[in-house]
């Protein structure tokens, strides 16, 4: 039997069993493997790697449970401002979006890039028009709405501070109970996906909706080749979900491909290398998702928990949220 494999994530961060009731937790599995079943069934038949990480990453940005497409939360002018980006380990091609706001699913956006442009990354309304052009699905802005994420960001402008969505940072004060649910969950909110294919070929894709509340065009390293994602198939794939700003001076992504190349480390000693002992040091929080050619999977994390799960052609399967389980 040829070996093939999946690995997706949801994001990291301070998620605590405690914390999340048995409904929200069952919500979050559920929506975790239908994401991973799309992509799975694509290679159980001989499909690609990279048609597997669109499909399940499409899953989670469809759903307001994660911090990509729908979900989206809010920028500092009240508009939903997305990234994402994708890579090819066989010909090290990629595709990135970053600030777009009409493209339904951005990480057809990003393949797209890829596809049918010179280009690695097309950025706010070029991106837009660009993806309108090619045919892909558009979407009016009042689409992205969620009435949750619109709450966590009325908060967080009364207390006029940038926080990551969802941050780990402190959000000590009083709360009016009635205005808690609404209050960002302690977790960084992006999606990704790794994926090994029948044929020995690796691809990788990210997506997020980036921070509560950031100004300026701000851009984080889902985006970013190299920093949020990376594929090649020498090595391994990966996709990122953390601080983005510590992912980008770290090229987080890549580095652990480099590791790998430069120092002959398996892919576990190179992930723990980069997110337990390197990302650590410098107090930038979050994990990632690696998968080598061989299909090993690495899921580090220096965060209490991190949305994940993968499925290999074996039948070996995992969904997993916190630290412990």
């Amino acid at each position: 039997m040829k070996n093939f494999a999946l690995v997706i994530h949801g994001g990291a961060g301070t998620i605590l069993k405690d914390s999340m009731s048995p409904e929200s937790e069952q919500q979050y599995k559920n929506k975790l493997n239908e994401a991973l079943k799309a992509g799975y069934d694509i290679l159980s038949k001989g499909g690609t790697s990279m048609d597997a990480v669109i499909a399940s990453i499409k899953i989670m940005e469809d759903s307001p449970l994660f911090n990509a497409g729908k979900g989206s939360v809010f920028s500092n002018d009240g508009k939903n401002e997305m990234d994402a980006s994708i890579m090819d380990g066989k010909t090290l091609k990629a595709g990135a979006v970053a600030g777009v706001y009409t493209i339904k699913n951005p990480i057809e956006g990003a393949k797209i890039v890829m596809e049918k442009s010179p280009h690695v990354m097309l950025a706010g309304k070029g991106a837009d028009q660009f993806a309108k052009a090619q045919g892909l699905k558009i979407e009016d802005p009042k689409y992205f709405y969620d009435e949750k994420r619109w709450k966590q960001f009325q908060q967080i402008k009364k207390q006029e501070e940038i926080k990551l969505d969802h941050d780990s940072s402190d959000t000590s004060g009083y709360v009016h109970p009635k205005d808690a649910e609404f209050m960002p969950e302690k977790k960084f909110g992006t999606v990704g996906c790794v994926a090994l294919d029948q044929y020995g070929n690796l691809s990788a894709g990210t997506s997020t909706g980036g921070m509560t509340n950031k100004k300026f065009g701000r851009v984080g390293d889902s985006p970013i080749i190299g920093a949020g994602t990376y594929a090649n198939n020498k090595t391994c794939a990966v996709s990122c979900t953390g601080h983005g700003e510590y992912f980008i001076r770290n090229v987080v992504a890549y580095d652990v491909s480099a590791l790998m190349e430069y120092k002959g480390m398996t892919l576990e000693q190179a992930a723990d290398e980069v997110v337990m002992k390197k990302l650590k040091e410098q107090g930038g929080e979050g994990g990632l998702i690696a998968m080598d050619a061989k299909g090993n999977i690495a899921m580090p994390f220096n965060t209490p928990g991190m949305y994940r799960a993968y499925k290999k052609s074996d039948g070996k399967s995992e969904v997993k949220i916190f630290k412990d389980r």
